[in-house]
């Protein structure tokens, strides 16, 4: 009697989930925001609860279910209705690269440091800094990449153009005003060689650097420490 109980509870909670998540829409089910993505987790901790626990009453289990979608789709309505709510709820797009130009300010108000952004940067296929134009954070945490035009995919007219060669990885050199020494040794790179390359763009300390890589013909992209405008 437990076990028919058990997968009779197990169906009618897949079934009733089935029919809430149309309902509610495909934008929940792709999680496409930070408070989608938490909605949904605890719409299956609820789900999940009620198959497993038996002591709670299947009807209570199912309600909790609907209110929770219920509020969920008149949350999504008001986001709909009033774009001031929406920026609390959904968030909004922040710039972290514009311009080539890395925006520190931004990067400290999400959070984020060089290790996270190039991480980023390297699951959009993108291993240079130096090839970004922009780079924008979206509310899912998801990272949308526009690329410089030479580094852009190439067209029938580009592809005659000849390659330049490739000397090193695109590596990070200094972050956050420090240099990383481990990727200069692994480059078989000194301190002088990058205090000359600094002072040949015209950076007198180390310190004024908030990012700097090595690209792939041993040039140096830096990116200095400034405040800039969102």
């Amino acid at each position: 009697m437990q076990i028919g109980e058990e997968l009779l509870r197990t169906a009618i909670a897949y079934l009733v989930m089935l029919v809430l998540c149309r309902i509610m829409g495909k934008k929940q089910v792709s999680q496409m925001t930070f408070f989608n993505y938490v909605a949904g987790i605890t719409f299956g901790a609820i789900a999940a609860s009620l198959v497993i626990d038996t002591s709670k009453d299947l009807g209570l289990g199912i309600l909790s279910l609907v209110e929770w979608s219920v509020l969920t789709i008149l949350m999504g309505i008001v986001s709909l209705q009033s774009p001031r709510l929406r920026k609390v709820i959904d968030g909004q797009p922040t710039i972290m690269i514009r311009n080539g130009k890395i925006l520190d300010t931004a990067m400290k108000e999400s959070r984020l440091n060089m290790d996270d952004l190039t991480m980023l940067l390297r699951k959009k296929n993108v291993f240079s800094i130096m090839d970004v134009d922009y780079a924008i954070l979206e509310p899912d945490g998801a990272l949308s990449v526009l690329k410089k035009q030479h580094a852009q995919a190439a067209t029938k007219k580009d592809v005659y153009a000849k390659p330049s060669p490739t000397h090193y990885l695109p590596t990070e050199i200094i972050s956050d005003g420090r240099v990383v020494q481990r990727n200069l040794q692994e480059l078989n790179l000194s301190r002088d060689w990058l205090e000359q390359q600094l002072r040949q763009l015209g950076v007198s300390d180390v310190k004024k650097v908030f990012y700097a890589e090595i690209q792939a013909d041993g040039s140096l992209h830096v990116d200095e420490f400034q405040e800039r405008v969102h």
